[in-house]
């Protein structure tokens, strides 16, 4: 026992299999990104910045039915409802207090008509409380802003619902 570990400190057995792993990981490709410039892949599913979407002919799609703010845990979505001359209920006010916001997605599951969806932002910090609180034309300009990628992610989303 004495022995051998005066033999592993006179020949330096930990420095040199501790330099040889140094070695081994010098030369294979790196595994971190420039993060600022470079974006990692972010899952279909991942929940990010809230959005109400629109239809293609630019009606957005909200209902009002108020299923997401009945089934928010965190109670962070206000809504106001009116009915239109045609008869159907679109939204007065439609606000969501991104500080309460847990990111379950349980609004995003609640809405029959995919209006409220979570997003891929995640980049979306603010110096005031008051930035974070969104109202409903934040939410149809973040809406506006990823149609695309949204629709794309509710496709790819679809075979798991």
């Amino acid at each position: 026992m004495i022995l051998d570990r005066t033999a592993r400190a006179l020949f330096l057995t930990e420095m040199v299999s501790g330099m040889f792993l140094t070695f081994k990981y010098m030369f294979k490709p790196k595994a971190t990104i420039n993060y600022p410039y470079e974006k990692g892949p972010i899952s279909p599913r991942f929940r990010g910045e809230h959005a109400l979407r629109r239809y293609a002919n630019g009606e957005e799609r909200c209902i009002a039915c108020k299923l997401c703010e009945a089934i928010c845990p965190a109670q962070a979505i206000t809504i106001e409802a009116e009915e239109r001359a045609d008869g159907s209920r679109r939204t007065t006010r439609y606000d969501i207090d991104m500080t309460k916001c847990i990111y379950c997605g349980f609004c995003q599951e609640a809405c029959p008509v995919d209006a409220i969806v979570e997003g891929p932002n995640f980049e979306f910090a603010a110096e005031t409380h008051e930035e974070l609180l969104y109202n409903k034309q934040k939410l149809l300009s973040n809406g506006d802003r990823w149609e695309s990628e949204l629709a794309a992610r509710i496709v790819a989303d679809a075979p798991y619902r």
